[in-house]
């Protein structure tokens, strides 16, 4: 994707779903959940990379627990819009897991398949626990059965962009999460 002028990017921006001031009160209640149910003692953030990074960002400075953050690489959707139903784990993560509360860092929920492979593998390393929180969740869109801990936000089957969601490497950077126009 290519854009020869700013009007055609922001051509792309359809409407805005959630205003970023929606986003920073859904992820400062996340944080305090996270301090809750956790009580200090040590968690694992983990992140599935690229997407949800911002979520990340945002959200491990508002957990008080103490924490460490990891990073995996797992890809379904490679220019598209449209996932591929084929999941690959490109980077994996480099510290023993069986001794930390393991919380994944999703940045959306859609098919599912991916986080189903990302949970089924991280579960098979014994962590103490395993939950996961997600930024969005499609739950319409659903092919494998899976159930997220926790969502900020539950949106309806649009292909969106922004606060990390991209498409084609673009729009990660929008504060605000928006429908993307495939016209």
């Amino acid at each position: 994707m290519e854009f020869e002028k700013i009007e055609d990017f922001q051509s792309k921006i359809k409407r805005v779903l959630v205003s970023e001031e929606e986003i920073k009160a859904a992820v400062k209640k996340a944080g305090e959940m996270i301090n809750s149910l956790y009580d200090g003692r040590p968690i694992l953030l983990v992140s599935i990379l690229k997407g949800a990074f911002i979520f990340l960002a945002d959200l491990c400075r508002e957990v008080t627990v103490p924490c460490e953050i990891g990073f995996m690489v797992a890809k379904s959707y490679y220019e598209g819009t449209q996932s591929s139903g084929i999941v690959k784990i490109t980077m994996d993560l480099q510290q023993d897991i069986s001794k930390y509360h393991v919380v994944i860092v999703e940045d959306i929920v859609d098919t599912g398949r991916t986080l189903k492979d990302v949970m089924k593998l991280l579960a098979s390393r014994n962590p103490l626990s395993l939950r996961v929180i997600a930024l969005l969740d499609k739950p319409d869109r659903r092919v494998v059965e899976l159930e997220v801990d926790y969502s900020l936000f539950t949106i309806p089957n649009h292909f969106v962009i922004g606060y990390g969601l991209d498409c084609g490497e673009y729009y990660r950077t929008l504060p605000y999460i928006a429908e993307f126009s495939e016209e």
